[in-house]
């Protein structure tokens, strides 16, 4: 069975999760992410990415786009209501590379043998950011996974705004608690790396720390994630971000069992 196939029988009443099929669903779905990351969280798009209301980059062509789509909405571009972007080690090689690079060294990633997923631009319709539709995406993540059998997943995440000072109680909770060990730990790259060790692991306040967490990490966190060593500023998506690596048996042990 195409992994398409197996994603399209992956519903919850009116939504479905799937791949997108054609440039007018990925177009749908750059729009969706240019609404949550630029008009929400006042990231700064280039001039072409204003006139065109999407957000977009060199990686969209060839990476796979997952969707998570309401039927009741009318059709068209409106029905995307989530989105993430993946991107498998076989496609990256030939096409230059993971995006991650810019911010993190990833090479003990790389020398794990087999199938990769870098996992990216993550985002949800204000009105669909419920538990349903999160449970919908790592669903169609898991059942993407299993078809290409990826053992590891990595990519980042964010904390919204580029100061890390208002963020040191979450980086350094992360950083003493959820550290990858070392044979898959990533590292930001030195001319963007921040140190996330800014309080001792005595220091935290673990309840308060995990209020903290911003949703999309805090979920990675409940698969057992681990974060990279250091952040990096990202003064273009107003955000400080860290890294994230996952090995997958959790997640389709958690929600492939939901398919059957």
């Amino acid at each position: 069975m195409a992994v398409q196939d197996f994603l399209t029988e992956i519903r919850a009443g009116s939504l479905q999760v799937r791949l997108a099929v054609d440039q007018d669903e990925v177009a749908a779905a750059q729009a969706l992410r240019y609404r949550v990351f630029y008009e929400e969280m006042a990231a700064q798009p280039s001039a072409e990415m204003a006139a065109q209301k999407r957000d977009f980059d060199r990686f969209d062509p060839y990476c796979d786009h997952l969707l998570v789509i309401d039927h009741e909405r009318p059709p068209g571009p409106e029905q995307v209501v989530g989105t993430y972007r993946l991107l498998r080690r076989s496609v990256a090689e030939s096409h230059g590379g993971f995006y991650s690079t810019w911010e993190y060294d990833i090479g003990r990633i790389v020398e794990h043998p087999g199938e990769i997923l870098e996992l990216g631009r993550s985002c949800v319709d204000s009105d669909y950011r419920n538990r349903a539709t999160m449970q919908l995406l790592w669903r169609g993540n898991a059942a993407y996974v299993q078809h290409y059998d990826v053992p590891i997943m990595f990519g980042c995440a964010s904390f919204h705004g580029v100061d890390p000072q208002e963020h040191a109680l979450t980086l350094s909770y992360l950083y003493h608690y959820h550290l990858a060990p070392p044979e898959l730990r990533m590292r930001a790259v030195p001319e963007h790396y921040v140190d996330m060790n800014v309080l001792s692991k005595q220091e935290i306040d673990v309840r308060a720390a995990l209020r903290e967490v911003p949703p999309l990490i805090k979920g990675y966190l409940r698969l057992n994630g681990f974060v990279g060593d250091g952040a990096v500023i990202d003064r273009q998506w107003n955000s400080v971000d860290v890294s994230i690596i996952v090995k997958t048996d959790l997640v389709t042990q958690k929600y492939l069992d939901r398919l059957t």
